[in-house]
Formats: C-alpha cells, structure tokens, sequence
C-alpha cells in the first residue's frame, strides 16, 4: 500500500464517522453555552471539553486504560467525585433560614414530587412501547428533578451508568435555564396579589442550632433511609466544618480547592459517557424531554404546596419561594426574589426563598437514597 494511503487512513480524519462528527458538534456547542452564555460554565466546560476527547476516533481515551476512563472508574462508579462536591456544597450551605421558617421545609419536600412523577412517566412510556427504560432508568431519569447536578451523577452511577452522560448534560442544561424555564410557570400559578406578599424579617439564628441541625438531620435520615447517608452525610460534614468555627482551614479547603479539582474531573469523566454509541441513541430524547417535565413539575409543586399552607395558616408566605424547592442553590432562590420584585418592589425574598432551596438539597439527597434502596436491587 502507499505510504500516503497509509498515513491517511492512520489519521483520525479517515476514520471520522458521523456519530462522532455529530459529538464533536455537541461538545462545541457545550463549550459556547458555557463560555458565551454562562450556562453552568464550571462544568459545562469540563464535560464540553472530555465529550469532544471523548469522540476522537483512533484513541481509546475514554475506554480502558485511557485517562477519562481512569477518571471515571476512581471517581464515579465508586461514587467520590459526587459526595466530595457535595461535601463542599455542605461548606457552602447556610442552614439560618431553613431554621429561621421550618415550614419551608415542606416546600423543599414537595418539589420532590417531579421526581417521582418522572418515574412513573418513563415506566408508563416503556409500557406503551414508546422506550424501553427499566425501572433502575427510570429512578435515574426522573432525579434530573431535584435541579441537583452532584445527585443526578451519582444516582445514574448507581443505578444506569451507559445513560450517565446524557442526565449529566440534561440536569446541568437545566440548573442554568432556570431563569427561562421557571419564571412563566411561577406567573401562570400565582396571582399578582399573591406575588406581591410581603414576609416579614427572619428570627436570627444563632450558632448552637446551626452546628446540632446537621448532625440531628443526618441522625434521622440514616436512621429511617440509610441509603441517603453517604450524600446527606457528606452534605452535612461539610456543613458541619463551617459552622463549627474551629476548622476554619478544613472549611476553606473545601469549599475552594478540594471542590474545584472534584469538579474538573468529575466534568472530564462525565465527558467519557458522551460517545456517540452511547449519546446517539432514541432514549436521549426521551430523558430531555423527561427531565424537562420533572424540572417543571417539581417547580410547580413548590408553588402550589406554598398556595396550600397559605390556606391553613394565618401567617402567609410568598408562594414564588416555593419553586425554590427544587434546589438549585441558590439560582432558583435569586429567580423567586427576582419576580417578586417585580410585582413589589419592597418585596425582598431572597433570604426567606434560601430556607426552600436547602430544603431542596437535603430532599434530593433523600430522595436519591429512596430510589438506590427500590431500584438498586
């Protein structure tokens, strides 16, 4: 043969299929999203970045003994990379408004709900002949709800680890268009009036609560889902470390540089999962679509669970911090005060729209441990 025909067909332009062509594309346009758009950049850019080597044809980068695929077998299919950015999350969390208004804590829980839902949806649409997702699928598509990205990595670890990429991509396109998708759904189920409820001023919270409220929630949950705990229990370490006021260099290492090295390989290892073989398929249709619709339901549950409260109790609460349920920290919270100055300008709920966001977080974690302890087995 010629040593010219040789080289070429050597080269990664000969052996180029079009799946791969296509993941190329979706890597770039992972990149542009986040870099020019803003869209979830710390970990669209690593996971945009892994997709795009991910696809290169003729290395066995993300397979094997390949660096992604290292990454991914050292910290995803063991679970690390998840809980020590929840770990770090747990640094970064304010317990202070959870506490200040505990009944914030069933807004938290009902934004769960589109979890469930989305469930229940994939499990109908695989009746039907529609997909063909088992129930372990499933329980994974439908935690793309809790607005979680660490959750949603680490349930998909657990329970389906070939549609690992696609919820990654599907969960963190969500978390950053919660000011376009959340927004409309918060005007359509509330009214102006109630909009523009004003809540009065926090109790201040003082310490001693702050450092038992993590290892009290970390009792009762591993007690009643033990499932839930290496999540809820890094959540709470991490949080524990802050408000202890005696770690300050174990906090400030976490929630900086130990979360920041997670996150570029937990990104480039996600980015393994995005090979056209596993990425190109029907079923990635259907988990955007079904994300999509756990997203807008776990919101809209927050909203009318705030609505319910407001009919049996005097002191009224703003029913847009509901939708802060779905986690999201603190984006959703930003997006419920930011529409409830619009109807108000004196209207200030981001502090009280905080209590539902954390409450969020610990719902998903809980929810997480729901679903590995019925679809794990």
């Amino acid at each position: 043969m010629d040593p010219l025909t040789t080289l070429w067909q050597s080269t990664g332009l000969f052996q180029l299929s079009l799946g791969q062509f296509a993941m190329l594309c979706i890597g770039l346009l992972l990149l542009y999203l986040a870099i020019a758009k803003k869209f979830e950049p710390l970990l669209l850019v690593p996971i945009g970045f892994g997709g795009i080597l991910s696809n290169i044809p003729g290395v066995d980068i993300a397979v094997g003994t390949g660096i992604l695929h290292q990454f991914y077998a050292l910290g995803i299919e063991t679970g690390i990379f998840p809980l020590v950015i929840f770990m770090g999350v747990g640094t970064l969390t304010d317990f202070g408004p959870l506490l200040a208004n505990p009944k914030t804590l069933f807004l938290g829980a009902a934004a769960q709900f589109g979890i469930f839902a989305t469930l229940l949806g994939a499990v109908a649409l695989s009746d039907l002949g529609i997909f063909d997702f088992t129930i372990a699928e499933a329980a994974a598509i439908g935690i793309i709800g809790g607005a979680d990205g660490p959750t949603a990595i680490y349930v998909a670890g657990q329970l389906a680890p070939h549609l690992l990429g696609a919820i990654a991509v599907a969960a963190y396109s969500y978390m950053a268009l919660v000011p376009i998708i959340q927004p409309p759904i918060m005007r359509l189920l509330t009214s102006e009036a109630e909009r523009k409820i004003e809540m009065s001023q926090q109790r201040e919270v003082s310490q001693r609560e702050k450092i038992i409220f993590p290892v009290m929630l970390l009792g009762l949950v591993a007690l009643s889902v033990p499932s839930a705990a290496p999540l809820l229990g890094m959540f709470c370490f991490g949080n524990l470390m802050r408000e202890s006021g005696v770690v300050e260099r174990l906090s400030d290492t976490t929630q900086n540089a130990l979360i920041n090295m997670t996150t570029i390989f937990l990104g480039l290892a996600v980015g393994s999962k995005l090979q056209a073989e596993q990425f190109l398929v029907p079923e990635t249709l259907g988990i955007l679509v079904l994300g999509m619709f756990a997203f807008c339901i776990g919101t809209a549950c927050g909203i009318l669970m705030a609505k319910l409260m407001n009919l049996l109790s005097k002191n009224k609460i703003n029913p847009l911090i509901g939708a802060a349920g779905v986690s999201a920290v603190p984006m959703a919270a930003r997006v419920a005060n930011k529409v409830g100055l619009e109807a108000n300008p004196h209207n200030f709920l981001l502090m009280h729209a905080m209590g539902p966001n954390v409450a969020g977080v610990i719902g998903s974690a809980v929810a997480a441990g729901v679903l590995i302890m019925l679809a794990g087995g």
